[in-house]
Order: C-alpha cells, then structure tokens, then sequence
C-alpha cells in the first residue's frame, strides 16, 4: 500500500470512521411466476479501516448479494453503501475509480484464472485496466506480497503448473496489484486443501496487518471466521440477525440461528448439537414476525412461550439491526 494509503488509514482509525458502511440495504430480484424476491431485507453493516469483518450463514442468507452490492455490481432498491464517509456513486467513471479501491477475491481461483495467461499477464490485468504506471513493478510487488516469491520464478508460468494454493495467491496478488483499502474475500479457501487453508489465512492476516487493507470474508463457515475475523455479522434470509465481535458471537450467542450453527463447529467448545428442521424459507415468501420463527428451536422447545414472547416470535416485525454498536441480536427472546 502506498504511503498517502497507509496516512489516510490512520486518519481513519482516529477518526473512528467506518471505511465502508451500508445502511437499511434492500435489494430485490424478479422471482418464480413474477413474485419478488427479497434477496437484501435491511442490511446494515461496517468494515473499520484494517479491520476483518466476517459475514456468515447458510447458502441463500444474502451474504454473496451483499458483497456484490458493496462491490457496486448489483444496485439496491432502497438504502446505501457508503466508502470512506461518501455515497457510492453508480456513474461508470464513479464505479472505475471505486473499485480500484475495493477489490474481489473469488472462492474458486481455477475458474478465476485464464488458463491462456500466464501469471504476470493476470496479476498485471488490474494495472492495465486503471492505466497504472510501473507495471512491471507493481506485479513483482504484488506477487511477493502474496507469498509468490522471488516474484520472476512464477511470473511466466501458467495455471496449470501451479497448485491450488498459488493459484489462489496469484488471485490475491491481482488484487494486491491495485493497492487496495478493501478486499472481499468470497469462501476464499473453501475450494483448498485443509493443509493450504490454514496458509492462506496466514497470509491474509498478514495483509491487514502490514498493509492494513480491511477485509470482508463472506463464507458458511464459522471456524473460519473464529480463526480470522475481528468482528462477525450472522445473516438470516436476507437479514443480520446478530453482530458483535468475535469473542462476544461465539462465546455468548443470543440468537438462536447462531447458536444452531455454532453447535457443529469442530473449533468452538463443545455444544449440543442442533439439528434445524426444515430448510431456509423462500425469498418470496418472507415468514411475517420473525423470519427465523418457522425453524426455531427455542419456539418449538416452549421456551419463547415460557418466556411471554411466542406470540411476537410470529407476529411482530423485528427492526433493522444498527451497522454502528456493540452485541446485537433481532431476536425477541434475546433483544
């Protein structure tokens, strides 16, 4: 990261501004037989500068919505997205200097990578696009950065020729071409070997702190984020259903979504496990009162009746959880 990049992420952290925030996202998609799907139903996040924020829950919560909304490749129907204090802007020049800034990690580096480019041509692929001086420069930085070094023994090899993991480095080291505040990490080692995905971790720890680019991980596992992130934001059909930071989410869940996926993560103490009945309702047909109620394990035990909020737990709306605060959960047993 260049040194005006490193100055203005300290000014951040003074200031406490958040270096992205979205604020009551919506987004909505065309669904079966012309009902509309509620893909994003109120979100509301941050990522602090040099900060890694983890987005978890099951396949269809919102989360990879979420990342491409932040991305500026889907545009919402209502709320923001907000860079550095300012409203993301969706003019093509707007987004072209934006994401200059705030780059993709995809889970798959395979599918990512030309296979009739080599190395140097994909890692060199941002600059180009940007018109970047120093070309050459900036894709043995970003190689090294990323872990490929000496950068010149991989920059003429292909795909092919390189493993999983330093296939997944060359996509880093593409986004680490362009100098970014912002990286989303899509399941970045999802599609690894378990002897890699504890070195591709390493090194993305490593990033934020020596060059204290922010991340955003988006995944399905929470042992990944209990190894990595500073702060964990549960998604729940197209909702946070709780945030807070790491220790606070995984020691002391109050939502019991979280908890029923907490209970089959080999790393966390030992838990019960929770079997959830049924699968994630339709995006098309949001459950009224809370959207979790239809699966809930505390409904179904007696103990939101024992408590005096079964009736809420299916009838009354829960708010939007706040991006800026401590713990938080939308759940009426545990406000």
């Amino acid at each position: 990261m260049s040194t005006l990049a490193t100055a203005a992420t300290a000014a951040e952290e003074r200031s406490g501004q958040p270096l992205v925030e979205v604020s009551d996202l919506r987004v909505r998609f065309r669904g079966y037989a012309g009902r509309e799907a509620r893909a994003l139903d109120g979100v509301s996040m941050s990522v602090g500068s040099g900060e890694i924020v983890a987005v978890v829950g099951e396949s269809g919560c919102g989360k990879t919505t979420l990342a491409r909304s932040i991305l500026g490749l889907v545009r919402p129907s209502s709320g923001v997205v907000r860079f550095r204090g300012e409203e993301l802007s969706y003019g093509a020049r707007a987004l072209r200097r934006y994401r200059r800034e705030v780059q993709l990690v995809l889970q798959d580096p395979t599918g990512s990578l030309n296979p009739r480019h080599s190395v140097y041509e994909a890692v060199a692929e941002g600059p180009r696009v940007h018109r970047l001086k120093d070309e050459s420069g900036r894709v043995a930085r970003a190689l090294s950065q990323a872990g490929l070094r000496p950068p010149e023994r991989f920059a003429l090899r292909y795909p092919h020729e390189l493993s999983g993991g330093q296939r997944q480095r060359v996509v880093i080291a593409g986004a680490l071409a362009l100098d970014p505040r912002l990286i989303i990490a899509d399941e970045p080692v999802s599609s690894l070997d378990a002897s890699v995905r504890g070195e591709i971790l390493s090194l993305l720890l490593q990033l934020r702190d020596e060059l204290g680019v922010s991340l955003l991980v988006v995944t399905h596992d929470l042992g990944l984020a209990w190894n990595i992130a500073d702060r964990i934001v549960v998604m729940y059909l197209g909702r946070v259903v709780e945030q807070g930071t790491t220790e606070e989410v995984l020691h002391r869940p109050k939502h019991p979504y979280t908890r029923a996926l907490l209970s089959v993560v080999p790393e966390i103490d030992q838990r019960e496990p929770v079997v959830l009945a049924g699968e994630t309702p339709d995006p098309c047909r949001v459950p009224a009162g809370c959207r979790f109620h239809p699966r809930c394990p505390a409904l179904a035990s007696g103990a939101a009746a024992a408590a005096g909020v079964a009736d809420d737990c299916v009838g009354t709306p829960l708010a939007v959880l706040p991006a800026a605060g401590g713990h938080s959960a939308a759940c009426h047993l545990h406000p």
